[in-house]
């Protein structure tokens, strides 16, 4: 069945949480619930659902706004679930973007038996082992996020996720530089992790398919701050173009060094470089680099721009790349969520049933992405776009979709 919405009645309630939050903004804390409309009111059943995004160290900025983004669609809905007997209530955790605390907090999760649903992670890394102990405890999770292939290619039930993966993501980039950037010659750093191999490997062997000569494929650690060795590296292989596949914290520095040793070339990355983070850190260095993000732009419609404006009400900064992901991740879930409670006769179902609804979904409509997922919790509808830093502002002028 597909869900379709009225744009004048979306816009209308998104502005008008906006107006109110303004008045009263809060957000939750590190690994704090939000309980929605205050206590659960009397002889109503507490439903949970938990975010599991970096809120600390290098990646907070990105995994912060994904717990926004899906705190500020929890909170539209809770009046909805409330008629129907249930309190909706957000628990935060934070990941800290390192595999061993995602999964720490995933069997905490899975132990509290009215958690239903997780909206995360943000890097694949911590997602691959954290979604295994979701599956055990029939938790349905959907990504924002996550790109790497192996999300969703290790036949779990509980695993979803809105957004394209990097073996569409890679080949785009690199089929962007050579077609169109007319590049010969790449030199490609990337950070070790599931994510920033994974995207570099799916680029590298379409480029190279493509007729594109690699000149060189470094390794670099993440948390480093001094990438200088494997600059010079770059430096004298003369390349056309250096990719690198992994995080804006890495990436900033990394462009800011290589313009600093005077390398004017282009610099291509992922989704991992949309980030206000990244101009934060390389400042008028980040001019001439062009990202693929699985991310589209939130104000190109109508609803876009109606979420954009309540999201600045309501937290008082602007959203990021996948704060409208978060938001659109919460609204598949809880879509999903009030079906199989009104199938069951309006009493709550087996977390197993809601995790077969989830993977049901088909046509939901969000903010910014329709949502339909195949047999492996990939969103069929996900995409590629082409942005591009023509001055040191965030966000990046989007360049187009990319089609394979």
């Amino acid at each position: 069945m597909k869900l379709k919405k009225s744009a004048s009645l979306f816009l209308s309630s998104l502005l008008t949480v906006g107006l109110l939050a303004a008045c009263s903004s809060s957000t939750t804390t590190t690994e704090e619930s939000t309980t929605t409309g205050g206590e659960a009111a009397e002889g109503s059943k507490v439903i949970k659902i938990a975010t599991q995004t970096p809120l600390s160290g290098g990646n907070a900025i990105i995994g912060e706004s994904m717990k926004l983004g899906a705190q500020m669609k929890l909170e539209e809905e809770a009046a909805k679930f409330s008629e129907m007997g249930y309190t909706l209530q957000l628990e935060p955790y934070d990941d800290q973007a390192d595999p061993k605390k995602g999964v720490s907090n995933a069997n905490l999760i899975g132990a509290d038996e009215a958690i239903y649903g997780v909206i995360g992670h943000y890097n694949s890394g911590v997602a691959i082992p954290s979604t295994e102990v979701y599956e055990k405890y029939n938790i349905a999770s959907i990504s924002p996020a996550n790109t790497a292939v192996e999300i969703t290619e290790r036949g779990l039930k509980t695993v979803n996720r809105i957004v394209a993966r990097d073996d569409k993501q890679g080949p785009a980039g690199a089929k962007y530089a050579v077609e169109e950037l007319g590049v010969k010659k790449i030199f490609i750093i990337q950070d070790k992790t599931a994510y920033g191999s994974g995207l570099a490997d799916a680029f590298k062997a379409k480029a190279e398919e493509l007729g594109a000569e690699i000149v060189g494929y470094e390794g670099i650690t993440v948390g480093e701050k001094d990438f200088n060795g494997v600059i010079n590296l770059a430096a004298n292989k003369k390349p056309d173009l250096i990719y690198f596949g992994g995080i804006y914290a890495e990436a900033g520095i990394i462009i800011k060094q290589a313009r600093d040793k005077g390398i004017d070339i282009p610099i291509m990355g992922g989704d991992g470089l949309d980030s206000s983070g990244l101009v934060d850190i390389a400042g008028e260095s980040v001019v001439d680099v062009y990202i693929t993000s699985v991310a589209g732009d939130s104000t190109a419609t109508e609803e876009g721009q109606a979420f954009v404006e309540a999201y600045k009400a309501k937290f008082n900064k602007n959203p990021e790349s996948y704060s409208v992901y978060g938001y659109d991740s919460m609204g598949a879930f809880l879509y999903a969520l009030e079906k199989a409670i009104n199938e069951n006769n309006g009493e709550l179902p087996p977390k197993e049933k809601v995790a077969e609804e989830v993977r049901a979904i088909k046509d939901y409509q969000g903010v910014l992405t329709t949502v339909t997922f195949d047999e492996k919790g990939d969103n069929v509808n996900g995409k590629v776009y082409l942005y591009k830093f023509d001055e040191a502002s965030y966000p990046a002028k989007l360049q187009g979709e990319i089609s394979l």
